[in-house]
């Protein structure tokens, strides 16, 4: 990904926590146009899409039967899932940091029809009673932007009731070892090797931050907010599906995976 600002660095390497947590807000607010722009006839206006795979909630099913319950979407971006939930009917409310997202889904609000409450709120700070919701979800939002994850799962841990839900896409740490490229197939960096991918201002400031993380750490903050882990699931590159997405595409996506949805339950 690439900022409106022209970065003056662009790789892997070590940056100070709080310049690269706070680095997301920024960037989402001077990208929400463009991200749209590029990805929005992908994602539809109402559609709820886990990944650049293609797997839509439709026939996953991951959140489980929502009817009658209340549901929290965090890192929602235009709440796109958010609404393709309201649009059944389901209580749900979506939540992002950034402004410049949650205009945009104020937008396709008035394209659509649906309207979707939405909180301008960090995710690791969810403004938010405790066991407000039946359910809590993600599809590539929130975690993979900030240096402190756990503490995005102890507040879902917080937030949701027992036997409560959450469920959270990220992008596959196996495709971290390989290059930002859909047919790239030649291990480039060691998969243990957690520095974020970050780009830098000419003055050295942090305008883009993401967060590498290994299965084994995704499964150990799931576990250390109290929290059960059900399932774990890998779409395959499903056949007919030739939309390249940053490093994912058909030509790696038939022999890695590119995403993993985390299926999670507060005891």
């Amino acid at each position: 990904m690439t900022d409106v600002r022209r970065p003056g660095y662009a790789g892997f390497r070590a940056v100070p926590p709080d310049e690269g947590g706070r680095a997301a807000r920024a960037w989402w607010d001077h990208n929400a146009g463009e991200y749209l722009a590029e990805h929005g006839d992908f994602l539809g206006a109402d559609d709820f899409l886990w990944c650049p795979e293609g797997l839509r909630e439709s026939e996953a099913g991951l959140l489980g039967d929502v009817s009658g319950k209340d549901v929290l979407e965090i890192g929602a971006g235009a709440a796109q899932c958010s609404r393709w939930l309201r649009r059944r009917g389901v209580r749900v409310v979506a939540s992002d940091v950034s402004a410049g997202m949650l205009a945009a889904s104020r937008e396709l609000d008035g394209a659509t029809g649906v309207e979707v409450p939405v909180v301008q709120a960090d995710a690791r700070r969810l403004p938010f009673p405790d066991g407000a919701f039946d359910v809590v979800f993600t599809a590539f939002g929130a975690l993979p932007f900030v240096p402190d994850a756990p503490r995005v799962h102890a507040q879902v841990a917080r937030v949701l009731r027992p036997r409560g839900v959450w469920v959270f896409s990220v992008t596959h740490p196996v495709r971290w070892a390989f290059p930002d490229d859909p047919a790239g197939l030649t291990a480039v960096r060691s998969y243990f090797d957690r520095r974020p991918y970050v780009e830098l201002g000419d003055d050295g400031s942090v305008l883009y931050a993401e967060y590498h993380r290994t299965v084994g750490d995704h499964v150990a903050d799931v576990v250390g907010a109290g929290l059960t882990l059900e399932r774990l699931v890998e779409p395959a590159w499903p056949d007919g599906h030739y939309r390249t997405w940053g490093g994912w595409g058909p030509a790696r996506g038939r022999v890695l995976p590119g995403t993993a949805i985390f299926v999670c339950r507060r005891p």
